[in-house]
C-alpha cells in the first residue's frame, strides 16, 4: 500500500487492487485496477459534499459512475481488505 498526497486534505491510497480517494478523512471515490466481484472501474460518491471535496473528486476522476456514500465506503473497505 502507498499513501499519496494529491493536495491539502486530499490523499489517494493505492493498493495492488485499486485506489481509494480520501477527502479529509472520508473515502469519496474508488478505482479498481482489477475486477473485484462484479465491480470494476471508477466510482465516486453520489452524496453532495463541500465545494472543496467536490474539487478533489473532480480532479481525481474523469467520467465515473456515482454510487451512494455507503457503497463507496463498502468498496473502499473491500479494496483495503483485498490488499
Amino acid at each position: 500500500m502507498k499513501l499519496r498526497q494529491i493536495n491539502s486534505n486530499c490523499h489517494e491510497l493505492v493498493t495492488k487492487n485499486g485506489s481509494v480517494l480520501f477527502s479529509y478523512e472520508t473515502p469519496v471515490a474508488v478505482s479498481f485496477d482489477i475486477a473485484l466481484g462484479d465491480k470494476w472501474g471508477v466510482y465516486k460518491t453520489a452524496e453532495k459534499h463541500s465545494v472543496t471535496t467536490s474539487k478533489h473528486i473532480n480532479k481525481w476522476t474523469a467520467t465515473t459512475r456515482a454510487l451512494p456514500q455507503n457503497d463507496i465506503e463498502f468498496l473502499a473497505h473491500e479494496i483495503l481488505r483485498a490488499a
